[in-house]
């Protein structure tokens, strides 16, 4: 009978270490994933001209980070919602290792000229904010490796159709993204406004932009 008081003791203290042992690795795996960016893929080459009719290339962009997108500047819809937000981001981080690639999937409109009014217009004042234009076959394409929805150019009712998602990349030119409340990556941020704070039903004059913070908290991560 004393043995199996022992084992009964035993027992007794053992499940309680156990139950705390596993609440541990829980906590620790969802500081994980808050603190932790997944890695999408490395980030598609890429050579276009921006609005200083300078060649850029994603060999240019290493060592900073940045953010990607595709817009026109002729949008009357998402883009000026994703260029008020995108310029909120450049006005928050004012980091010279931070930087911004806006490419245009209306190049025959979008020249350097204009595009560089464009970014005058809309505020864009860090050096590393690069409004690119090139031939829309290839833009297209390289929407296509980031698995950004772009129109397709042939279809005319399509063409200028674009997604509002934005690519984070890091300084080594990976594409990162945070996790979700499932602890799945989310891949890409939004840059639209939502008429939500949980940002599930978009509104071009909403007053929600709950993508933007995150991609604020996002990409100081990365810049520490």
């Amino acid at each position: 009978m004393p043995r199996n008081n022992k084992t009964n003791n035993k027992t007794k203290v053992i499940i309680p270490i156990v139950v705390i042992a596993l609440l541990f690795l829980v906590i620790v795996g969802m500081e994980y994933f808050k603190k932790n960016l997944y890695t999408v893929m490395k980030v598609p080459d890429f050579e276009l001209t921006d609005q200083n009719s300078k060649k850029i290339t994603n060999k240019d962009m290493l060592g900073k980070v940045y953010l990607v997108e595709f817009f026109f500047s002729k949008c009357p819809t998402i883009c000026p919602v994703m260029n008020t937000n995108m310029k909120a981001v450049q006005n928050e981080i004012n980091d010279p290792n931070f930087g911004i690639v806006s490419i245009s999937i209306d190049p025959e409109n979008d020249t350097p000229e204009t595009l560089k009014e464009h970014a005058e217009r809309i505020g864009a004042k860090s050096p590393n904010w690069h409004f690119l234009t090139g031939d829309r076959n290839y833009i297209g394409d390289l929407a296509d490796q980031f698995n950004i929805y772009v129109g397709d150019q042939e279809d005319e009712g399509e063409s200028l159709n674009h997604s509002g998602m934005i690519a984070l990349v890091d300084q080594e030119g990976n594409i990162r993204c945070r996790y979700n409340k499932d602890n799945m990556p989310i891949l890409y941020y939004s840059g639209l406004n939502y008429e939500d704070p949980e940002g599930k039903t978009p509104k071009l004059t909403g007053r929600y932009h709950p993508d933007r913070e995150i991609l604020i908290e996002d990409i100081k991560k990365l810049l520490k």
